[in-house]
């Protein structure tokens, strides 16, 4: 699984296309965050900095960690102290992630390395894919790779666990939690369900090779009835977990 979900690729273009309304929902749990001057905060998975900026805003001091080179760079564009990988040697006063954590396939590991980098009683504020994430996204693109004779574990490489088990994990892994759950948030696509597609699980139809638009079309004929309006506007099923948990 770790294999799969790491042969996504991102495009910092693509992102702002398809996908800017991840951070823009996702603004909202700032609040629980609650970022304040000088509050040293690790943005984990920062993507194109976006929300990074608004704790910088703040007074916080803030660093990213973002893996995908087109993204570091948008972010760094943004005049952010961005990093590749883990920060070595420094422990912060929070920890927190938007849309990344359901792409890590071993999240105990994620866990401890987490509560290493925070300080006692630093804070964990985050929000990702939960139990029943695009649920009816992954059921049509598994309908279709059965169709085709493709790999339907590359519909859904992620990990979207219920409230009550990440917070079972994080209790294990050294932390308390103060409050957890899921979310259902109907979400309007900025564009066309191909464009989700494009960004977020192009490795599915690269497999059908010189098909992959054919069976893209088909997916999105499943979906068309529940998640398209009269008007042409596409939905998508998103369930968001989110938590915030102290380490102890």
């Amino acid at each position: 699984m770790a294999d799969l979900a790491s042969a996504q690729t991102w495009s910092a273009e693509g992102y702002e296309k398809n996908a800017r309304f991840v951070s823009d929902l996702g603004a909202e749990i700032l609040s629980w965050l609650a970022p304040a001057p000088g509050m040293r905060v690790l943005d984990l998975g920062c993507g194109d900095g976006a929300l990074t900026s608004r704790i910088a805003d703040t007074g916080a001091y803030v660093v990213g960690i973002e893996p995908s080179e087109s993204l570091r760079v948008a972010a760094s564009a943004r005049s952010l102290y961005v990093r590749r990988a883990s920060v070595t040697q420094m422990t912060f006063d929070a920890i927190f992630s938007i849309a990344v954590l359901h792409w890590v396939n071993e999240p105990s590991r994620a866990i401890e390395r987490m509560r290493a980098a925070l300080k006692p009683a630093g804070r964990f504020v985050a929000e990702f894919g939960g139990h029943g994430n695009i649920a009816a996204i992954v059921t049509a693109m598994r309908a279709a790779a059965t169709i085709h004779g493709g790999d339907a574990a590359l519909a859904s490489p992620w990990f979207y666990p219920t409230d009550r088990e990440y917070a079972a994990l994080l209790q294990e892994g050294g932390f308390r939690v103060l409050r957890a759950g899921l979310y259902p948030r109907q979400t309007l696509l900025p564009t066309v369900m191909s464009g989700r597609f494009e960004t977020f699980r192009a490795p599915f139809f690269v497999q059908f090779a010189e098909r992959a638009e054919d069976v893209k079309q088909e997916v999105e004929d499943l979906l068309r009835p529940a998640s398209c309006d009269a008007s042409g506007h596409w939905m998508a099923d998103y369930v968001r977990l989110r938590i915030e948990a102290v380490a102890v």
